[in-house]
């Protein structure tokens, strides 16, 4: 529901973005008694963005791979309609990071490659996660749409410029699909 990074443009430089909308991966749930239970996600998500100035351009791209700790209650209302609630703490890790230079020079382009960005403020970061759904029960097959929000305490990237930067503030519409 919101774009990893929040891109702008200026009067000689600007930022553009793209946010894949979907996030993939496993997860898996100790079940205890009384309707709660813990969670555990490895989520992938894939981004890019490009700059560009006067003097040149980059395009960046790469992964981040959130993992969320969650503690969950359920509540039985129906035999197989389960609302639930879930919190915790969420670890985002950056991964395969690529940053793709290209500088004019007195009417000459040369391009340079680097892992680490001039943006690239953090590659980890934590945060908190508050979320709620329903789990539909159908034979073995659970589906569970969730509305999740997380906190991050700080920004894998801030541009000096002021231009691009990653949200703080993360909402989601995800589905699991469990067995």
């Amino acid at each position: 529901m919101t774009d990893f990074l929040h891109a702008l443009s200026g009067q000689s430089s600007a930022f553009t973005a793209t946010t894949n909308r979907y996030v993939i991966g496993p997860t898996a749930e100790l079940r205890l008694p009384f309707g709660f239970g813990v969670e555990v996600d490895a989520l992938y998500r894939h981004f890019s963005y490009n700059g560009s100035s006067t003097g040149g351009g980059s395009t960046t791209t790469g992964g981040a791979w959130e993992f969320p700790l969650l503690a969950k209650y359920r509540l039985k209302v129906l035999p197989l309609v389960h609302p639930f609630v879930d919190g915790g703490v969420a670890w985002d890790k950056l991964s395969g990071l690529t940053q793709t230079v290209t500088k004019v020079v007195s009417g000459a382009a040369g391009t340079s490659s680097t892992s680490n960005p001039a943006e690239l403020n953090t590659d980890v970061t934590a945060g908190f996660v508050i979320g709620g759904g329903v789990e539909l029960k159908i034979l073995r097959l659970r589906i569970a749409p969730e509305l999740r929000y997380t906190r991050w305490n700080d920004a894998h990237f801030v541009a000096s410029n002021g231009l691009l930067h990653s949200n703080l503030n993360q909402g989601e519409f995800l589905v699991g699909l469990t067995f």
